[in-house]
């Protein structure tokens, strides 16, 4: 039987399929002697939930970095929301109920009112909130969590899988991950890349697939359950084939990025925090072309301090000894939203009070971020990019605030290197714009996400958009060169930072467009550095 769904990520993975088992809990309703008592149990599960989400914190931070660890620290904030602990110990208060029901009914009002919200990001929530209460249930209960049936590695079937359930899971007993529901942004989605497995989504499986042999077609798509003796022999031959290619790939370390004809191209790496660095320095990156310097601001509480940026500022640049770590400034607002920075809810967020529009409307957290950055660079080659630039002057306007930042640390007698400073080319108005830019400043950075979504006008957080949201269109293309050659005019190197630059049927493109580097997640660095070397330009 074969059944067809949608990749999130290549590979062929032959095993057991494995229902996951949620240890799922049925709440039922019943009355309560001791309100108080009842709610100073509710209050207790809910700091032992709180606790188990910092386990998983620092688990993922172990596993999956800091950028994908970050989930956990939003849920344990979610736990301590006024409204949802308010909601449920008024419940158990006026109604006189259990801890157990009064979380379940609330987690299932509160899901229900952020799925019907406009907002994307407010829209995803409706899982983290249902996560948590099943969470926060579980202790009262004294479930057993959820997990692997197995003491071998599985093909790994769900629902969906949460966060918290992902990061739980035994890595070493997974094969693949196959689900009903999820998006290629999903967390198990994630989880998949970063553990370079085969996932699909979409696979509308039924109940008796538990422990039935099967094949998962990460290229294809597909799940075939119970193959014959020829397509099992057909993908036994096609998985030694991706190993054989993957321990190929290891050869390259310590390599060149030079064409057959002799170009070299800059390869580098990008991340979400210090927790990544160790994959950059594995698949031996020749730098950090895209530190995303707003995961510091979405794990926190608060406004990071300038000593904790600097920290971990500092920590990267030391790490990577010497080469380049280029550090966006902070990108929020859109997709990326943070309590504390009260952006307001826009109508159309993508092209509102985001990015830099925040820090040149507020200076000083700008300034704050700008003061750690340049002292962090005293300890390594670190160099500044600035997201969402439309016009010279807001070039103008940055390098105002910068000097101002120099002349601080100057009259502190605080020490600080020679950065380099670039911007993002992600509008249609920086790629017109282009040659004038080059002029006043190092480098461009083309952010390719963006840059396909406001050239196409098409919305990258909407699923109903996937097939119209093309990033080999030749808008997009012609925009990327138009780019590259004004910068070059105006004397600045030019590289690309988005999903475009890890897709090696292009990666000739940009070569012959003239590129000087390429920055992709650390997993692709091997896979990039082989289309480079085997690339021929003169041709």
């Amino acid at each position: 039987m074969e059944l067809q769904g949608k990749s999130v990520f290549g590979g062929i993975a032959i095993g057991k399929l494995s229902i996951y088992n949620k240890g799922e809990n049925v709440v039922k309703r019943s009355k309560v002697d001791d309100v108080e008592a009842e709610v100073k149990r509710f209050e207790e599960a809910k700091e032992t939930a709180k606790a188990q989400l910092k386990g998983l914190y620092d688990k993922a931070m172990k596993e999956v970095g800091e950028a994908n660890a970050q989930i956990f620290d939003v849920h344990q904030m979610m736990l301590d929301d006024l409204d949802y602990v308010e909601s449920i110990e008024n419940m158990i208060r006026s109604q006189g109920i259990n801890a157990e029901f009064a979380v379940a009914t609330t987690g299932d009002n509160f899901s229900e009112m952020f799925a019907a919200m406009d907002d994307d990001y407010m829209r995803a929530r409706a899982a983290d909130v249902k996560d948590i209460s099943n969470r926060v249930v579980s202790v009262l209960q004294g479930a057993e969590e959820g997990g692997i049936d197995s003491s071998e590695p599985v093909i790994l079937v769900a629902d969906d899988l949460a966060p918290s359930e992902t990061v739980q899971l035994d890595k070493s007993l997974v094969l693949s991950f196959v689900t009903r529901h999820g998006s290629t942004n999903s967390h198990t989605a994630i989880l998949a890349r970063t553990m370079n497995i085969p996932a699909l989504i979409g696979i509308d499986y039924s109940d008796d697939v538990n422990g039935k042999f099967a094949i998962v077609d990460g290229y294809e798509g597909k799940l075939i359950i119970e193959p014959d003796e020829e397509t099992l022999k057909i993908y036994e031959e096609k998985k030694h084939a991706d190993e054989e290619k993957a321990r190929l790939l290891l050869e390259l370390r310590g390599k060149e990025n030079v064409t057959l004809d002799g170009k070299k191209i800059n390869l580098y790496a990008n991340i979400g925090g210090v927790g990544d660095v160790a994959d950059v320095l594995k698949n031996d990156a020749g730098g950090i072309g895209l530190f995303r310097s707003e995961f510091l601001y979405l794990g926190s509480n608060d406004f990071p301090t300038e000593e904790e940026q600097f920290k971990a500022y500092r920590t990267v640049a030391e790490n990577m000894a010497g080469k380049k770590v280029i550090i966006r400034t902070l990108d929020l607002g859109a997709d990326k939203q943070v309590d504390y920075f009260s952006l307001g809810n826009e109508e159309n967020p993508a092209l509102g009070y985001r990015a830099i529009r925040i820090c040149l409307t507020q200076p000083e957290i700008f300034k704050t971020q700008l003061r750690a950055i340049f002292r962090a660079s005293y300890y390594g080659n670190i160099s500044i990019m600035y997201p969402m630039i439309i016009s010279v002057d807001e070039v103008h306007e940055i390098k105002a605030i910068v000097a101002e930042v120099k002349k601080e640390l100057d009259e502190a007698g605080i020490p600080y290197g020679n950065v380099e400073q670039g911007i993002m080319i992600e509008t249609p108005a920086a790629v017109l714009m282009s040659e004038e830019l080059g002029k006043e400043v190092d480098f461009f950075s083309i952010g390719t996400n963006d840059l396909t979504q406001y050239t196409l006008a098409c919305d990258r957080q909407n699923p109903k958009l996937e097939r119209f949201n093309d990033a080999h269109h030749p808008a997009v293309l012609k925009a990327i060169q138009m780019t590259i050659e004004n910068g070059h005019k105006g004397g600045a190197w030019v590289g690309i930072c988005g999903e475009l630059g890890a897709d090696t049927t292009l990666t000739e493109t940009f070569l012959r467009m003239g590129v000087d580097e390429l920055s992709v997640s650390p997993s692709r660095i091997l896979a990039v550095r082989e289309k480079i070397r085997t690339t021929d330009l003169s041709k």
